[in-house]
């Protein structure tokens, strides 16, 4: 079909679709990759699902034969830092062959040198993700702070910066209503390489707007595995709410 955008392929840097998992059975998680495994370059096993989900090593398992990396949600990662517990958290990486992680503190309140700190140990060891943004929507960041976090935790060794929204979409770069502050959105632009970011985008009107704002291959995340193919439709301007947005 002529007219469709330049969409990247696999394994990329850009166009990511991070999808959730908030507690998928193995049988379900065969479905959605039969689907959906050609569109999803990880997959983030939510907050602290993995820890009470039934048959998790059969269901990782699926994720590596399909070749999909996936993490444990960074609020695990919180868990255990509040509890004086990161070994043992490195052991549960360790013990479930875990090849990224999530550090953030969007629950907590933690000291900028010691997440710092914790992503550069972390990045010898696998890929990092780190998040900035707090999931209390009475917690504001000016548009500076938000520079400011993600270009350190860049330095430090994150792969990628995520843009907090949590999976409402109601927080961070969002406001209550869902709605994008636009504002903050592109102070953060001006200033960090949107390849290096990952957008959280639960709403398909979230999904649109970025978009519609930054192309096709944006990187998103918290994505429902069933949406991942309307996402991919709405990246190639296939849907009715992008289906102008890349015609000449």
């Amino acid at each position: 079909m002529n007219n469709l955008p330049d969409r990247s392929q696999k394994p990329r840097n850009a166009g990511l679709t991070m999808v959730m998992d908030k507690g998928l059975s193995v049988r379900e998680a065969e479905d959605f990759l039969s689907v959906a495994g050609d569109y999803t370059d990880m997959i983030k096993l939510g907050w602290n699902t993995a820890l009470v989900t039934p048959n998790l090593e059969a269901k990782l398992a699926v994720y590596r034969a399909a070749g999909i990396p996936f993490y444990f949600g960074g609020t695990m990662f919180e868990s255990f830092v509040i509890r004086n517990q990161v070994d043992e958290y490195r052991r549960l990486l360790d013990k479930y062959q875990v090849p990224m992680v999530e550090v953030s503190d969007g629950s907590i309140d933690m000291k900028t040198d010691d997440k710092l700190n914790y992503i550069r140990e972390f990045a010898k060891n696998y890929r990092v993700l780190s998040e900035v943004g707090s999931k209390d929507e009475n917690k504001e960041l000016a548009p500076y702070q938000w520079v400011k976090m993600m270009n350190e935790e860049l330095e430090a060794g994150s792969w990628k910066v995520i843009a907090e929204a949590r999976e409402s979409g109601t927080v961070g770069v969002f406001s209550q209503s869902g709605s994008a502050k636009q504002g903050l959105v592109d102070e953060i632009l001006h200033y960090v390489n949107n390849d290096n970011l990952l957008w959280e985008a639960p709403l398909k009107s979230q999904q649109v707007w970025f978009i519609k704002k930054m192309g096709c291959n944006v990187n998103l995340g918290n994505i429902a595995p069933a949406e991942v193919i309307p996402v991919e439709t709405l990246r190639l301007g296939l849907r009715g709410d992008t289906f102008f947005t890349f015609l000449k």
